[in-house]
């Protein structure tokens, strides 16, 4: 894992890839309790039979599943010390490139794409790449902004 050292430091790395995380295996239990959650039982990520004669031949990861592994992924990539908070922002672009067969191997790609320092903190922008193991096109890309106060 990076350690940052400040919005000092996170400026400079404009443009840099700060790493990957460790790969994640996507099972069915874990797609369940999402469902559940948040309360999306669509066939295609829940009933297996079913989604078996489906497009996909299984059932499928919820985008919003992949999507929400992104703090998972960071976590494990970098974090940045010397600020007091550090909170989501928003989001500014977010693309499901690729259906998540259940089963299949995601991992998190982050690159630091701007810096801006505002009066009430400091927005980073990362753009996120959630990847699926030996596949060429990525599950998920997304512009994230975090906001950092010192």
């Amino acid at each position: 894992m990076r350690t940052i050292n400040g919005i000092d430091e996170i400026e400079s790395l404009i443009g840099t890839e700060l790493g990957k995380s460790e790969w994640t295996t996507m099972d069915q239990d874990a797609i369940n309790t999402f469902a559940d959650v948040t309360d999306d039982h669509q066939w295609i990520h829940v009933d297996e039979a079913r989604a078996a004669e489906g497009p996909y031949g299984a059932t499928i990861v919820h985008g919003f599943f992949t999507l929400s592994l992104i703090p998972k992924f960071s976590s494990e990539i970098f974090t940045i010390e010397g600020v007091s908070i550090r909170v989501n922002y928003g989001l500014n672009k977010v693309r499901f490139l690729q259906p998540v067969v259940v089963g299949s191997r995601l991992r998190g790609k982050v690159e630091v794409k701007d810096v801006i320092r505002g009066e009430k903190g400091t927005q980073v922008i990362l753009n996120h790449t959630i990847e699926i193991e030996d596949q060429e096109r990525p599950a998920c890309i997304a512009e994230v902004v975090t906001l950092l106060i010192e």
